[in-house]
């Protein structure tokens, strides 16, 4: 037993020993592809909005609540029900508009009596004074056998008389006008509320929201990229519950980061993949860069959409289904490139570790385009160099050898 366990313990020291495996690359000459990579979602680049009832706002409305929903994905028809909205907001809307419309009838109605009744008198008043007129006539016709003062005294009176009647008349067209004047304000009035009436019952018949077209139902997102359901709201400002996106052309909605998004620029040509069809290899442009940042959820800095749209049509895409995204910055043709973890940082300057014959040799490298994976290398690799992929573990007293010396010697 005792031989066994020291035989074991051997076995786990050599292991130990024999542990650290070093591992070479070489250069590798050919195209060079600078990228920035991105999750992206599909959505068609255009689309037929479905809206609930527009002009809610009219009525001091901000938000709508959805009572039903059908399913997203559901294929429907121009006319086929789509959602239903919570109509118990507009309805107080219509009772306050039914009590207003009552009083408005009321004051046509008062106005009329009024004006008939005022107008009435006024006419009566009128009769009288020509009465009164012609009592005056008579006075004046039978003053001719009076003394000159009596017959002057009956004229004064006649004129008094006719000049009353002409001003009472002048009164009587001037209440009319006033009549029609105040009647035309309330009936104004009465028929701005019939109006309103009718624009709520109107609206209270958008609550029930249908499909303007056929296609497939996608429900709006939200601001933080959650889908609408029942219970929540919708803005008045923009009642879109849902659109049908028409498939023919599709687009890539992604978000770059703060310090790839100066790399991005618009007509860039795009690699897609589809998570949900790993086979399907896709081509895009970039056809948008927003200009202005911002802070999304799941992202820890600031990120600026970007969108790209899809060269090929397919049955298979969908709108929401999650693209790999690889956005080339810049390619170069024939160029040697090492692999990012072969080059080392010492003082600010780049070094390779060279394999030459049994011991490493530390060669300093001129950098050039770099991507997530390699790095071009303009001077001190050759193709048939052998590169250490890892810092070699003893690197005391080791050959280093600087551009500037192979410079000298040439």
């Amino acid at each position: 037993m005792i031989v066994m366990v020291v035989g074991v313990s051997w076995f786990l020291t050599r292991a130990e020993e024999d542990d650290t495996v070093e591992l070479f690359t070489k250069a590798r000459v050919g195209e060079f592809v600078v990228d920035v990579t991105t999750t992206g979602e599909l959505r068609a680049k255009q689309s037929t909005e479905i809206k609930g009832p527009q002009g809610v706002r009219d009525f001091r409305i901000n938000s709508i609540r959805i009572q039903r929903l059908i399913p997203e994905g559901t294929i429907v028809k121009e006319g086929d029900f789509v959602a239903e909205l919570d109509r118990s907001e507009i309805m107080g809307k219509l009772q306050d508009v039914q009590l207003d419309l009552q009083s408005a009838q009321s004051q046509v109605t008062q106005a009329q009596l009024d004006s008939t009744l005022e107008l009435s008198q006024a006419r009566d008043n009128l009769i009288n004074l020509e009465f009164a007129l012609e009592e005056r006539q008579i006075e004046v016709d039978q003053s001719q056998y009076e003394s000159p003062a009596v017959q002057r005294q009956a004229v004064i009176a006649l004129d008094k008389a006719k000049r009353q009647l002409d001003q009472e008349t002048k009164n009587y067209l001037t209440k009319v006008r006033q009549a029609e004047a105040k009647l035309q304000e309330v009936e104004t009035e009465l028929q701005k509320k019939r109006n309103e009436m009718t624009k709520i019952r109107e609206l209270m018949n958008q609550f029930t929201v249908y499909a303007p077209d056929q296609g497939m139902v996608i429900y709006r997102r939200n601001w933080d990229g959650s889908k609408i359901t029942e219970g929540e709201t919708v803005s008045a400002w923009s009642p879109v519950v849902a659109e049908l996106p028409d498939f023919t052309v599709m687009e890539s909605r992604t978000y770059v980061n703060e310090v790839d998004i100066q790399k991005v620029e618009v007509g860039q040509k795009v690699f897609i993949g589809l998570d949900a069809v790993p086979d399907k290899k896709l081509s895009g442009v970039v056809t948008d860069v927003a200009n202005i940042g911002e802070q999304r959820k799941n992202y820890d800095s600031k990120v600026f959409e970007v969108i790209v749209e899809v060269n090929e049509s397919d049955s298979l895409l969908r709108p929401a289904m999650t693209t790999s995204n690889r956005i080339v910055i810049e390619e170069v043709d024939n160029v040697l490139s090492v692999p990012l973890e072969s080059v080392h940082s010492v003082d600010s300057l780049s070094f390779v570790f060279k394999r030459d014959g049994l011991s490493p040799v530390m060669h300093q490298v001129e950098l050039g385009l770099m991507n997530e994976n390699e790095v071009i290398i303009h001077r001190g690799v050759e193709e048939e160099d052998e590169l250490y992929l890892t810092m070699p573990e003893d690197t005391v007293g080791i050959k280093k050898i600087m551009l500037s010396d192979m410079l000298t010697q040439n």
